[in-house]
């Protein structure tokens, strides 16, 4: 497998309208991203088509299904799944979410939002602290969206998420349209969150696009994955990549009314050519 370079940082989901287009075509994106658990059987055509991109894209495994805020214990034939993935495609990251998806043993369709107190910060370091044992290596916790709070919550969501990470060693991936979604669901400053996070133990971000809806009881953003990534977010992805820096791993999301390949390409064009307008900006800061 090829390494990941920082010269080239941005990467696309692997979806499957795509795989034999980018197999055939190998365009030109720094990385691939998979959601790890589609791809857990290694006898399937699935793990057959990734092993072909293998040699040219750097790859990273995205879980969605450890539940790792659940009071469930962790399932422990899910994670050695995970974990013979990993000893296969050899991903340079590997992350799941702030979030839970089971109880007793039964799981949801969707990642569900943690109540923020010290019990649920107690159980998700814990889990944290089982899965990176476990793998031998360490993962990313994604930032969640989400569309309600839970009144008994204690802690704002950025510190919990510092919280984990400080107390696991975990990294993170920071989603910046998660932020922009939440941060008009629930009525915080984006910049309040952002200034919360250490940017040292940010290793990827996420930007992708999201939908407004309106409900007789007010207007809500949805995280869809389902449009292109709003000139906002952009905005929030430029403001961190020139405070920042520009090495970071960064992947477009795009999971549901999925375009044709050129379209997600040129998404990743937008953020590759952010990355270089910083970088050019920076040289002409560090030769003044």
């Amino acid at each position: 497998m090829v390494g990941f370079s920082s010269q080239k940082p941005i990467g696309v989901g692997l979806r499957s309208p795509h795989i034999e287009d980018i197999i055939t075509q190998r365009p030109a994106l720094g990385w691939l991203e998979i959601h790890s658990e589609n791809y857990f059987n290694p006898d399937s055509l699935a793990r057959h088509q990734l092993r072909q991109l293998l040699p040219d894209y750097p790859l990273s495994c995205h879980g969605i299904g450890l539940s790792l805020g659940s009071a469930d214990p962790l399932n422990v034939a899910h994670l050695q799944q995970l974990k013979q993935l990993i000893s296969e495609v050899d991903p340079f990251l590997v992350s799941d979410h702030l979030s839970w998806s089971s109880v007793d043993g039964q799981f949801f369709n969707d990642l569900l939002p943690l109540p923020y107190t010290e019990e649920a910060l107690d159980n998700f370091c814990d889990k944290v602290d089982q899965v990176q044992h476990t793998l031998n290596r360490q993962m990313l916790i994604e930032n969640p969206s989400s569309y309600l709070q839970f009144q008994h919550s204690t802690i704002p969501e950025w510190e919990f998420l510092m919280a984990v990470q400080q107390r696991t060693g975990c990294g993170l991936l920071l989603d910046l349209n998660n932020i922009y979604v939440s941060s008009f669901n629930h009525g915080f400053d984006c910049q309040t969150y952002l200034a919360a996070i250490d940017p040292t133990v940010v290793q990827e971000i996420h930007l992708a696009g999201f939908i407004r809806k309106h409900l007789p009881q007010g207007e809500i953003w949805i995280d869809t994955h389902s449009q292109p990534v709003s000139d906002a977010v952009w905005q929030l992805y430029q403001q961190w990549i020139r405070c920042h820096g520009s090495h970071i791993a960064t992947l477009i999301e795009w999971d549901t009314d999925i375009p044709t390949l050129a379209i997600l390409v040129s998404e990743a064009n937008k953020a590759q050519a952010i990355v270089d307008k910083e970088r050019a900006h920076a040289n002409i800061i560090n030769s003044a």
